[in-house]
């Protein structure tokens, strides 16, 4: 699957696409941040795995990249890719699930566990659920369908950004290129992916040992 291909060796991506492109790699890697929220669905995207990569990418001496340009464009890419899903859940909600070639790619499993995170955490999720995957895309999106007041969203959608998106490419710049990081980038990334579904996993425990 090239999906899981680019996500694991995703810095060997990045790379190839920063050689071949030069300064769009900037544009490209916020189109891919804003569509991973933004769409609703293509919850699949890589997220904190491309931040951390792009911090890499930026701190290599072989290359002309900028950790704050990308710092910054991140910020933007998600916190408006979260706005423009928390105004399609807060304006199409269920009728977008319900739709008979949309709904396809909105599992309601994932909107169910979207809506009990949100239950549970209230409007905290929102920033939490920034550093979990999947649950990033549904949880602006369950938001607007539940009428949460746009002003209250907008708060926690920009230190939900902000924090995200300086950790992660502030990660990547700092570490990214130490040889250990480098020579181990695969393991590294996958071991990304899991902490960040962690609370999603012990959650689905919790339910299961519930029922």
């Amino acid at each position: 699957m090239f999906l899981i291909d680019f996500i694991l060796h995703i810095d060997q991506h990045i790379f190839s696409m920063a050689n071949s492109v030069g300064n769009w790699t900037y544009l490209l890697l916020f189109l891919i941040i804003f569509i991973e929220t933004g769409a609703v669905i293509l919850p699949f995207l890589p997220g904190d795995s491309l931040l951390f990569a792009a911090g890499a990418l930026a701190a290599n001496p072989n290359m002309s990249f900028s950790a704050l340009i990308f710092g910054v464009g991140f910020f933007f890419a998600s916190f408006l890719g979260d706005y423009c899903n928390f105004m399609i859940g807060r304006h199409c909600g269920y009728g977008l699930v319900n739709h008979k070639f949309l709904g396809r790619f909105i599992k309601e499993e994932n909107i169910k566990n979207a809506e009990k995170y949100f239950e549970e955490k209230g409007a905290a999720a929102i920033i939490l659920g920034r550093y979990i995957p999947i649950v990033r895309t549904f949880v602006p999106f369950v938001a607007g369908i539940s009428q949460l007041p746009p002003a209250v969203f907008v708060k926690r959608a920009f230190i939900a950004a902000l924090s995200w998106s300086l950790i992660a490419t502030g990660s990547g710049y700092l570490f990214g290129n130490i040889p250990f990081v480098k020579a181990h980038f695969s393991t590294i990334i996958l071991a990304i992916v899991f902490v960040t579904l962690l609370p999603m996993i012990i959650s689905g425990i919790k339910s299961m040992k519930k029922k």
